[in-house]
């Protein structure tokens, strides 16, 4: 993402859009800058340094203290966004991902894939990012950087044109060279990455060690052996929001989009093979005040149906007759449906009384998701659409 934390604060702040907005401690304060504006960068404020040195460079700059609960939840949604493209996804911080699109059926041009992302990102969140393509990893972090903000490079494949574009660089763009790194590479006259190219792999061996020697030969040549790793550790929720162009009166179009971004939960979580104990719903009002409610889940899903009745009820219970600015539904508690028990055989009746019913109709349900799944991966989200109705 693009000056991820500043570029949150314009969002929700839109009197801070075009100006430098510097996201960190008070200049008055002993405190570092955390992130800044692509405006303030122009007075040369970068992450890490001193507020007070930042003051000093930009005076105009407007100092905003840091909401990592917001940043959190605006990652969260961006994360979702990736795995509806790939279950491959390995986040390295909390505006930074690397995407595995390969095996990926329904993806054909990785390109593609890569513009479409900006769009949604940019049209759903109103954020820029950059993403960058390429066969490895080191690579596409590279790229990612070459064209900020709001930037999409696509790296060679030929093996001649990336040793020949990674040649003039500093060392200091491979990955994991630091600045202890680079400094004993520059007292060995290794500057550039053209400098490693040329060295001998024993050389760079006898000289950094076996591991790092070899590491930065693969890399200096643009070769990276690291495979993306899926994230282990299960999410702690999942959610969807949805800003509406012009705050909302009518509460069916309120209603409707809250139910639509309850399915694109639902498919989250049956991508991701979890179940969810807690719903919940957020509205936010014309005069940014926000609301949530919440309500458990017994026993734990990932069916539309639950999933869709859970926020209906929800949404009941919050009408008010207040334009809404911003619909959202999210889950919590989640599990893993592999280690969930499932229910145990029972005896099948000729006329099942409705709560006998209930594993029958978890199978139901369970079909009629994946086949929805299945079609929606295939031909896009828009092709299937549920007929909502209001039960009263």
């Amino acid at each position: 993402m693009d000056a991820f934390f500043a570029s949150v604060e314009q969002l929700d702040h839109p009197e801070l859009r075009g100006k430098p907005v510097i996201v960190g401690s008070a200049p008055d304060k002993r405190g570092v800058v955390a992130t800044c504006s692509y405006e303030a960068r122009r007075f040369g404020v970068h992450s890490a340094m001193p507020s007070q040195t930042a003051f000093k460079l930009c005076p105009q700059g407007i100092f905003v203290p840091g909401r990592h609960e917001r940043y959190e939840e605006v990652s969260g949604q961006i994360r979702g966004f990736f795995y509806d493209l790939t279950p491959f996804v390995e986040m390295t911080s909390i505006d930074e991902a690397f995407l595995d699109l390969q095996g990926v059926h329904h993806i054909a041009d990785p390109v593609a894939a890569a513009i479409g992302l900006q769009k949604r990102i940019r049209e759903e969140l109103g954020l820029s990012s950059s993403v960058g393509v390429a066969s490895n990893m080191f690579l596409a972090k590279l790229a990612s950087e070459m064209q900020k903000p709001n930037g999409l490079t696509v790296m060679p494949e030929e093996q001649s044109r990336i040793v020949d574009l990674l040649a003039p660089m500093p060392v200091q763009k491979i990955y994991g060279v630091g600045q202890k790194t680079a400094q004993l590479l520059e007292s060995y006259g290794l500057k550039l990455i053209a400098d490693v190219q040329k060295t001998p792999l024993d050389l760079l061996v006898k000289l950094l060690g076996a591991a790092t020697g070899r590491h930065l030969h693969l890399l200096s040549h643009g070769q990276d052996e690291r495979q993306v790793q899926r994230e282990p550790a299960l999410p702690k929720s999942i959610s969807r929001e949805e800003t509406f162009a012009e705050d909302c009166n009518d509460m069916e179009t309120v209603r409707n989009c809250l139910l639509r971004l309850c399915e694109e939960v639902g498919a989250r979580l049956r991508a991701e093979g979890l179940l969810a104990g807690c719903a919940r719903l957020k509205l936010r009002f014309q005069d940014f005040r926000s609301i949530t409610r919440q309500m458990s889940l017994q026993p734990a899903s990932q069916a539309d149906r639950v999933l869709l009745n859970a926020a209906a009820s929800l949404f009941q219970q919050s009408l008010s007759r207040e334009p809404v600015r911003l619909v959202g539904f999210g889950v919590s508690q989640l599990q893993d449906s592999a280690e969930t028990p499932s229910e145990k055989p029972r005896q099948l009746l000729l006329f099942p009384e409705p709560e006998k019913e209930a594993p029958q109709a978890n199978s139901r349900d369970a079909s009629l998701d994946k086949a929805v799944d299945e079609l929606r991966q295939k031909f896009g989200t828009a092709s299937l659409k549920r007929g909502f109705t209001d039960k009263g």
